[in-house]
């Protein structure tokens, strides 16, 4: 693929999105009714979901593919899209009382549309990265100024040739100090570079407006390039009117959007886990109240979201009074562990009640496990940068329980941290749903320890 044609790639995403939204209504129609030939009520609804997605699209961007290939943005950004487009749609049947739409219509449409989308995205990416690799869908770059920056950023570019990035020149700061501005404009026209990076350390004020103004004018990105080396720290730009302020902290801020991406995903997973898996729910509780002593489900306070404590509840997988003398880490061969509990430990299933915790909004589906009190004390003794685990809501299934599984003993936990401290440094959707399939892959190997 031609940089030339790479324009055309955001239509073609957008018409394809509508697509997609057509084939999966249309498919929903056909699972409901056994008919493809929509009713009055069906051809209204798809009529709707049509005329919002193409606003919300448009309004939030989602067809736009942004360099560097970054699968999570992208799917970050369809995810919010989708949000606002449920919410118009319910609105708009709620407000106007429209109830002859088909409820479970609307909710196949959408979980085939959203599965649609994620394989559309995946391909996509993979295509585009292959064909950059390959030396397509390439772009023109000029770098102005420091040596050091430049080279720096140089050797990212080799590393990543999936970026897609030809370096058509470099023009150290003292030699584009000596130049006059129409000497610049011929360099430009002559190298027609699509981006121009400017890695800024004591670059002359005014020669940076004027590239800046020369950018604009002849339709050329500017992107400027700090000199700042940051080791495990985060950094986010904050313009106070006309001064762009850097803010620096060690611990990675989660987005607004992010936020509200992961709550929506939570509402929606746990009232579909909770709604279908209904009849999972009813023989887990008859097969637990009969083989044991003791009520079927189990209650513990753990601390979550902001050192804030709440009950989390399970499937009882042990005898009563298993803690009477006092707080204790479960292990292999436990005696406290009835034999249905060790069924259920293995399978993960004593956690399905957690769900009616992530629709409450005490966890969430993917995150850092909760802990108790005791516990946590002991782990921030040794190991302070347990306390970033608590800004973020504890989930049911979290990396650290996928690659580690259960803790025996505090140092254990310590260990098992050290993966959830690496999600706290990539949370998204992609990366929950990646959690989300190794833990049903857990499930159904057994493999739960």
């Amino acid at each position: 693929m031609s940089i030339r044609y790479s324009k055309y790639l955001p239509g073609l995403i957008f018409i394809c999105d509508l697509l997609l939204l057509n084939i999966s209504g249309y498919s929903a129609h056909y699972i409901e009714f056994g008919s493809y030939r929509p009713d009055p009520s069906s051809a209204l609804f798809i009529i709707l979901v049509n005329a919002v997605w193409v606003l919300t699209s448009i309004l939030s961007q989602s067809f736009k593919v942004r360099r560097p290939l970054l699968l999570r943005d992208n799917f970050n950004r369809f995810m919010l899209t989708l949000i606002y487009h449920l919410l118009i749609v319910f609105g708009v049947l709620y407000f106007f009382e429209v109830y002859t739409v088909s409820r479970s219509m609307l909710v196949i449409t959408y979980i085939i549309f959203f599965s649609f989308v994620i394989v559309h995205r995946s391909v996509l990416f993979f295509v585009l990265d292959y064909i950059r690799k390959k030396g397509y869908n390439h772009r023109k770059i000029i770098i102005i100024g420091d040596e050091k920056i430049a080279n720096r950023l140089i050797a990212s570019f080799f590393d990543h040739p999936e970026y897609g990035y030809d370096l058509e020149d470099f023009i150290t700061e003292e030699q584009i100090l000596k130049m006059s501005e129409e000497q610049i404009v011929e360099i430009l026209f002559a190298k027609k570079p699509d981006e121009i990076f400017i890695c800024y350390k004591q670059l002359d004020e005014d020669l940076l407006k004027d590239l800046i103004r020369l950018g604009d004018t002849h339709f050329i990105k500017i992107k400027v390039v700090s000199d700042l080396m940051l080791s495990n720290s985060y950094a986010t730009l904050v313009n106070y009117h006309n001064v762009p302020v850097l803010h620096l902290t060690s611990n990675q801020e989660i987005s607004i959007k992010i936020k509200l991406l992961k709550r929506g995903f939570d509402v929606l997973f746990s009232t579909s886990v909770m709604i279908m898996g209904a009849p999972v729910f009813v023989v887990l509780f008859v097969i637990t109240k009969f083989t044991s002593r003791g009520p079927a489900f189990f209650k513990q306070e753990r601390i979550g979201l902001n050192e804030k404590p709440f009950h989390i509840y399970k499937f009882r997988s042990m005898w009563i009074d298993a803690e009477k003398f006092g707080p204790q880490l479960s292990s292999d061969n436990d005696p406290r562990i009835t034999p249905w509990g060790k069924i259920m430990r293995r399978t993960r299933l004593d956690e399905l009640p957690q769900f009616w915790n992530v629709f409450k909004g005490d966890m969430s589906v993917v995150g850092p496990r909760p802990e108790r009190q005791y516990f946590i004390e002991r782990i921030i003794e040794h190991t302070p940068n347990y306390k970033k685990l608590l800004r973020v809501k504890p989930g049911i299934t979290s990396i650290g329980q996928v690659h580690y599984g259960y803790a025996e003993n505090v140092d254990q936990m310590r260990e098992r941290m050290r993966y959830d401290l690496v999600y706290l440094q990539n949370i998204s959707l992609n990366s929950d749903l990646n959690i989300i399939l190794k833990t049903v892959r857990v499930m159904f190997q057994g493999k739960g320890k």
